[in-house]
């Protein structure tokens, strides 16, 4: 019988709090300095359409998450290093689709095969600017 049994919960909590401490944007700005802009962590599905000669490519769109948000940008997850300057997101609020068109400012892995692609908003897209928008549902 050992005298001083081992704490398992000690363990997990330790490493989570390792994990979140080293993943944790608040900590980042101590080491790359203060962001023009302030962050905010919030994953929520997004539609991304890549745009070629300005016009949306509705059949090459798909779905990804966001990780962050600030206001005038989005980071989105990606399953690969997918090469997009100029793209349409597209997120459900209220019931229908809102678009807002986008410049690709970043693409950097993290891990397991997934990157994260930062996107600084130019403007907001109606659906009249592009009537193939019209058909989009997220």
């Amino acid at each position: 019988m050992r005298l001083f049994a081992e704490n398992k919960e000690a363990g997990v909590q330790s490493f989570l709090l390792k994990l979140v401490n080293n993943n944790c944007s608040g900590l980042e700005e101590l080491v790359e300095g203060p962001r023009l802009d302030g962050r905010v962590n919030l994953v929520i599905v997004t539609l991304v359409i890549p745009m070629k000669k300005g016009r949306p490519q509705i059949k090459e769109a798909f779905s990804a998450v966001t990780k962050e948000f600030s206001t005038t940008g989005v980071a989105v997850v990606l399953d690969g290093p997918v090469g997009l300057d100029d793209v349409i997101l597209g997120f459900r609020w209220e019931g229908e689709m809102k678009f807002l068109r986008g410049k690709a400012k970043h693409l950097n892995p993290m891990g397991g095969g997934f990157y994260q692609l930062g996107f600084q908003m130019t403007e907001t897209v109606h659906v009249g600017d592009f009537s193939e928008l019209r058909s989009v549902i997220l």
